[in-house]
């Protein structure tokens, strides 16, 4: 909300010597992010004086029309300026900006030749001072109003300070300067002129046009008045430009810039109909299946059951709340206007902007809520300003269908804001805040709090209490850490994420956090069949991008996106991990009870809310591409492959507790994995996940590099760690032996591994797989595997017969299992 001080001080009576700092800090403390606070003068530098036009010679053999002129500006000798205005002459009071000045934007002024006369600075139009949008012609002062030479800032309106706010959701009444004044009305304490409590004339029996509401949810008040034959080339005052363009609203003419300004006045919006231009009477109402509608900004929209639409005989002629449409819209010859002011369901505006890309000013402020009671005020604001500056006949017949819901009584303990606050609040002191916010109060224990009309956002018990502290004055709050409880520390579940985060950074990945949002159209990059449960997605609501409605069913999918943008931003050797929930529908289709705040939901509100939620499994996944070992001087690198993406894999489920005899791999196929390169991870002999190689076509699909890798697992799935029990170290030497075994090679290696620790019996302590072989020498579909067996007692070093002993057991299991032979034996 961008707005000036001057325009503040028309509703409010802020003290004579504010300054910036303590307009800022009661922004700041009224709940406001203040984004800046500019100076007006200060945007022009350098001497911008009053001039009077001397002379004008008219130059002749240019393109355009120029004419040179002498100006007195204060000085000794007039100073010599060309100009390519005409809508001045000799004796009017100008707007110069002498040799060293700047324009807004950077424009620096000198001195120079131009059309073979020299030019000593420039004559100033509204746009070039940052005023207004006409560049046509510049600005001509009224006689007598300034003596040449004298600071031109004052004359011209650069004399003001600019004020934006970010204004938080829950307050749209703050979009206006009626509800900016009134809040610094409360910092101040302060008088305040509401500028909506004008004499406004009520809806009559007969309506100046045909009106129906089909729809009073959507709508449920609709007001109308018209205006018959304004000059249709009247332009807005000049007052009303320097407004809006200080608020950052083009000036378009003087019916549209008039609902403009008493958007921001009032914080109504409205919109102005060309009233030949209507066919026949108007329909409030829900838009249909395939109907469409031409926006304002020129494109064809298709409308959405749930949008609200302003119809006349002909369809659709604008999207209500949002844009008008082409058909009715006001025209450069429009002589009769219908202006129209309504109320809008906040929630429809909010789902109807996101859905078309049309955050409009007064969507922005319908989706925050507007005060319903303004638009009989707005109208006949509308009416005055339009009949002062354009002329016209007022249609005296008014049409208001009001079907607006009084504001819910709220029941308040007076104790309340007291106990939540930490301070002592007496009955009197919250009924005095309250009132002054505009609620009425009554009783006694309990308070029955009615808020205004302005305040939608005071809904519950706590709402109160938050406005109590506000008004009452953040600062006095003291700053005190409670006192911490006893607990029983992190949960097993915490821990576990922990420990295997922090071994997964130790071994070289880097955590990221990513949005859990996706596309719909990833689970087609990703390549997943059309039955897979993986495409079955919770859809928000009211998702933050269209684009994205989807909750992610994989940590793989938004992951990648992220592993693309560091790569699109110059790194290559990428080791990237992400430990988080994903979201699987199934839960209970019937809604949980409303709950509120002020108390801890009963077991079975708890339950019932818990069973409509999707499950939310913990998942980690991990992706790398490019070298997982650097090369250098050293030597050539090592590129990650599908080994390195199930060694990771390894790496978790050794954290999480897991021993390698309860760990399995096996080949497996799953999309977005590579078919023959995907490992199916399993603990206790359940899959919990799968690594591998990506798929080339999910590769291609989002632009990734070749032999990307990625692992995926299901941490809740994981089991409980055992009690891990203390370990005797032996202090007798080991005994190492080689194996190298030549068997089929589709045998995995990791069924191998099992093999020879089921053969070796409790002498083996450990067996690592160190070398694989391929040769033509072995024979078609041969490959040889050597592993490394370490053998040792607990009480004696073994001798070499009980070490080769083991080993021949060891080498006789997977000899029996899969036919494995000795190499070289």
């Amino acid at each position: 909300m961008k707005t000036s001080l001057s325009w503040l001080r028309d509703y409010v009576e802020l003290p004579a010597d504010l300054t910036v700092e303590q307009l800022d800090d009661a922004l700041t403390n009224l709940g406001m992010e203040v984004e800046s606070i500019v100076d007006q003068a200060a945007t022009v530098k350098g001497d911008l004086v009053v001039g009077k036009v001397l002379t004008i010679e008219e130059l002749t053999g240019f393109k355009k029309p120029i004419r040179f002129c002498t100006v007195d500006v204060g000085k000794a000798v007039p100073q010599e300026i060309v100009c390519g205005a005409r809508n001045f002459a000799v004796g009017d009071l100008v707007a110069v900006i002498l040799p060293g000045g700047e324009l807004p934007g950077g424009f620096k002024i000198g001195a120079r030749k131009t059309y073979g006369h020299n030019s000593n600075g420039m004559i100033c139009s509204a746009a070039e001072l940052g005023l207004g949008t006409d560049h046509s012609g510049i600005i001509v002062l009224p006689a007598g109003s300034a003596v040449p030479g004298a600071d031109a800032r004052p004359a011209v309106g650069l004399d003001d300070i600019l004020v934006e706010v970010e204004i938080t959701p829950d307050r749209g009444y703050e979009m206006s300067l009626r509800g900016l004044a009134r809040e610094l009305s409360y910092a101040f304490e302060a008088a305040f002129t509401d500028p909506a409590l004008v004499p406004a004339p009520g809806g009559t029996a007969e309506p100046p046009h045909g009106v129906t509401v089909e729809d009073t949810v959507g709508c449920d008040r609709f007001s109308a008045r018209v205006v018959r034959g304004i000059d249709p080339h009247a332009s807005s005052p000049a007052w009303m430009q320097r407004r809006l363009v200080a608020a950052g609203i083009r000036t378009i003419s003087l019916p549209v810039d008039i609902t403009n300004y008493l958007m921001l006045e009032l914080g109504q919006p409205m919109h102005v109909f060309d009233l030949n231009r209507l066919s026949g009477p108007l329909v409030v109402r829900r838009a249909r299946p395939g109907e469409k509608l031409t926006t304002l900004d020129g494109v064809a929209r298709v409308l959405d059951a749930e949008d609200m639409v302003i119809c006349d005989d002909t369809g659709p002629i604008s999207l209500a709340a949002v844009m008008g449409g082409e058909t009715s819209e006001w025209q450069p010859d429009t002589v009769d206007v219908l202006l129209e002011a309504a109320h809008w369901d906040p929630v429809m505006v909010g789902r109807t902007a996101r859905r078309h890309k049309l955050f409009s000013e007064a969507a922005k402020r319908w989706e925050r809520g507007v005060d319903p009671s303004l638009t009989l005020a707005a109208l006949e604001r509308a009416v005055q300003i339009l009949t002062t500056h354009a002329g016209g006949t007022v249609d005296e017949r008014v049409l208001d269908l009001d079907h607006v819901r009084e504001p819910e009584v709220i029941l308040l303990d007076p104790a309340l804001p007291a106990q939540r606050i930490g301070l002592p609040y007496p009955a009197d002191r919250v009924v005095e805040l309250l009132t002054r916010i505009g609620c009425t109060v009554a009783g006694v224990e309990p308070l029955e709090v009615t808020p205004p009309t302005w305040r939608p956002d005071l809904l519950a018990p706590i709402d109160l209490v938050e406005e109590v502290a506000r008004l009452g004055g953040y600062n006095d709050i003291p700053s005190l850490l409670p006192p911490a409880r006893g607990g029983s520390g992190v949960t097993p579940a915490q821990r576990r994420r922990r420990t295997i985060g922090r071994a997964l950074a130790e071994n070289g990945y880097v955590e990221v956090l990513s949005y859990p949002f996706v596309a719909p159209g990833l689970f087609d990059a990703l390549g997943y069949p059309e039955d897979d449960p993986r495409r079955s997605a919770v859809r928000l609501t009211n998702p933050l991008s269209e684009e994205e409605p989807l909750l992610r069913t994989s940590l793989l999918a938004p992951l990648l996106g992220t592993l693309k943008r560091n790569l699109g931003r110059g790194q290559r050797d990428l080791a990237l991990y992400e430990i988080g929930s994903v979201f699987l529908p199934g839960g209970s289709t019937t809604p949980p009870p409303a709950m509120g705040v002020d108390r801890r939901p009963s077991d079975a509100d708890w339950a019932a809310a818990n069973a409509f939620l999707p499950a939310q499994p913990w998942h980690l996944a991990a992706v790398l591409t490019g070298e997982i070992e650097p090369s250098g001087w050293w030597g050539p690198g090592r590129t990650a492959t599908w080994s390195d993406a199930v060694e990771a894999a390894r790496i978790a489920l050794e954290a999480a507790g897991m021993t390698a005899d309860r760990v399995s791999v096996a080949a497996a196929e799953l999309a977005p994995w590579h078919p023959g390169r995907c490992a199916a991870i399993s603990v206790d002999g359940v899959v919990i996940g799968h690594a591998g190689e990506l798929h080339p076509a999910v590769i291609s699909a989002l632009e990734l590099p070749k032999r990307t890798v990625a692992t995926e697992l299901d941490l809740t799935a994981i089991p409980a760690a055992p009690v891990v029990q203390g370990v005797r170290i032996s202090s007798f030497p080991p005994a190492l032996i080689d194996v190298a075994l030549v068997l089929d090679r589709a045998v995995p290696a990791a069924r191998v591994e099992a093999a020879l620790a089921e053969g070796a019996g409790e002498l083996l302590e450990s067996v690592a797989l160190f070398d694989v072989y391929e040769s033509d020498q072995l024979g078609a579909g041969k490959r040889s595997l050597a592993y490394k067996l370490t053998f040792r007692a607990p009480d004696r070093t073994l001798t070499s017969e009980e070490a080769l002993a083991a080993r021949d057991a060891a080498v006789a299991a997977v000899a029996s299992k899969f036919g494995a032979t000795l190499r070289g034996a």
